[in-house]
């Protein structure tokens, strides 16, 4: 998902966490620390990405530039299901009676076969994608969640400890999710990256 002004990040100056928060406030934080002149790392707390962020001006330009880049997420505010697009209708088809779903349109490619087969589900294709997809969550448990965080302290990891002891160690323990290992390997490590790594990767509560 793409980064928003109140994105989860933490800043790092060195091995020190200097602050975690949203990111419009993490950004301000560095700037208090002394901005470009502080040689600070922030990082999105989602993918462990860094976000490079430009601090020059004043609080307002700087908030204004991030607004800029980063503009708010689209909104999720509840809708009629819309399957007009789907049974291939050019109105759009609002039920008598229908509830508010929280459905979000977006646009969804297949082929001509596959459009068939789906307008041919119980409750057309709408609700057919919908069971697909929720079946798929079920089938697949937590595992995605559990990838995607451990990706994340891997890409924080490789920005912050590519090359302390043990980094390729912590990596494989990391991604085995056996999280004794992970902690001893990374024991000697400075206490914030360790702290983090394990936050991201889900083996801390949150801070």
């Amino acid at each position: 998902m793409p980064l928003s002004l109140i994105a989860a990040c933490t800043a790092f100056q060195g091995d020190r966490r200097i602050t975690s928060g949203p990111l419009v406030e993490v950004a301000l934080a560095v700037k208090a620390q002394g901005g470009e002149d502080v040689a600070a790392l922030v990082f999105d707390d989602a993918t462990g990405a860094v976000v490079d962020l430009d601090l020059r001006g004043s609080d307002a330009e700087i908030i204004s530039r991030l607004a800029a880049r980063f503009p708010p997420v689209p909104s999720t505010e509840p809708v009629a299901e819309d399957r007009s697009a789907a049974e291939g209708s050019d109105a759009v088809a609002r039920g008598r009676g229908r509830p508010k779903l929280g459905v979000v349109a977006r646009e969804v490619t297949l082929l001509p076969r596959q459009w068939e087969w789906l307008a041919a589900q119980p409750g057309g294709a709408s609700q057919a994608l919908r069971r697909l997809v929720d079946t798929a969550r079920r089938s697949d448990g937590d595992e995605s969640a559990r990838r995607m965080r451990r990706e994340a302290a891997y890409r924080f990891l490789s920005a912050m400890a590519g090359n302390l002891p043990g980094f390729e160690e912590a990596s494989r323990a990391l991604f085995a999710g056996d999280l004794e290992r992970f902690t001893r390997e990374m024991a000697k490590w400075p206490a914030d990256v360790r702290t983090h790594a394990q936050k991201l990767a889900g083996f801390a509560p949150d801070e």
